[in-house]
């Protein structure tokens, strides 16, 4: 906890207090109090006691701990793709993805007064999101670990001329003035977040469902083209297919992808027995009602 600015810290212990109060409510995030993690909590459960973490780990640990009954995840984001180390954090967590969340990103300018600014402090991400209106006004950016956290080291350090950008809910719960609303450079940016629990549910069949796995191919050729073969003959659409490599190898590569179905549908059977068969290993990580449609 000490590691969030003072104001941040304050609302930190509150609500870390109401969440172990009823940790079955509980939804861990990443990030201070007024991060978009943390509009998403309120966003996808009315009733949730979010609880802030200052790490992914430490939001994952939460539930392995008992301390929150899910947590929520961004995996990836429309402008600038996967989050880092997910990839590698969501098998080791040893949780299931048990749901999913899209949430538009808004971000806002926001300072202590009225004075001119000459600097903005967030997350790399969203300054990067909002490069073209910083570089437009001359306002200089600073990366920082957090963009709620930085609207919370804004209003500690007190500083005219020193902004952050952050979610609007920052500026509220932080005592900062709003310059400016919407100030990212494109109005499509999109963070999906995965919900993950101690244990695997099957999701409701009154929709598309989504199903999310890892796997790493036998060092053959062909070996990719035959293992996702049976995805193709057997009329399994795979909405997403990435490659990454795990330490300072470069010749094991491993990916992550998402299909519509789960294991039980016989066409997913049969792909995934296909894909067993062309693989090193497969691990599945959850199926999950689909909360966006993938289809063009």
């Amino acid at each position: 906890m000490d590691n969030y600015p003072l104001p941040a810290q304050r609302l930190v212990a509150d609500m870390a207090q109401a969440a172990a109060q009823a940790p079955e409510l509980a939804i861990s995030f990443q990030g201070a109090p007024g991060a978009n993690s943390h509009l998403a909590v309120l966003d996808y459960a009315a009733d949730a006691r979010p609880l802030p973490c200052f790490s992914f780990e430490d939001a994952l640990d939460a539930v392995r701990e008992g301390r929150a009954d899910r947590a929520m995840i961004p995996i990836e984001n429309s402008l600038h793709g996967r989050v880092a180390d997910m990839h590698f954090l969501l098998p080791e967590s040893g949780l299931a993805i048990i749901d999913e969340y899209f949430l538009p990103i808004r971000y806002a300018l926001m300072s202590i007064d009225d004075a001119p600014l000459v600097s903005a402090l967030s997350h790399v991400q969203a300054l990067g999101q909002c490069r073209h209106y910083l570089r437009a006004r001359g306002i200089r950016p600073i990366a920082y670990d957090d963009t709620a956290g930085a609207a919370a080291l804004v209003a500690e350090a007190g500083e005219s001329g020193a902004a952050a950008i952050a979610p609007p809910l920052a500026a509220e719960l932080y005592g900062l003035k709003v310059h400016d609303r919407n100030i990212e450079d494109s109005a499509d940016n999109m963070t999906r977040f995965v919900v993950l629990a101690r244990e695997s549910r099957v999701p409701s069949r009154d929709g598309p469902v989504m199903t999310t796995f890892l796997f790493e191919v036998k060092n053959v050729p062909a070996a990719l083209y035959k293992a996702l073969g049976g995805f193709a003959t057997n009329g399994v659409n795979m909405t997403k297919l990435e490659s990454y490599q795990r330490g300072a190898s470069f010749s094991a590569t491993e990916f992550y992808a998402d299909i519509e179905g789960m294991p039980g549908d016989a066409a997913v059977d049969r792909a995934l027995e296909e894909l067993a068969f062309h693989s090193k290993w497969v691990r599945l990580l959850g199926s999950y009602r689909q909360a966006r449609s993938r289809s063009i």
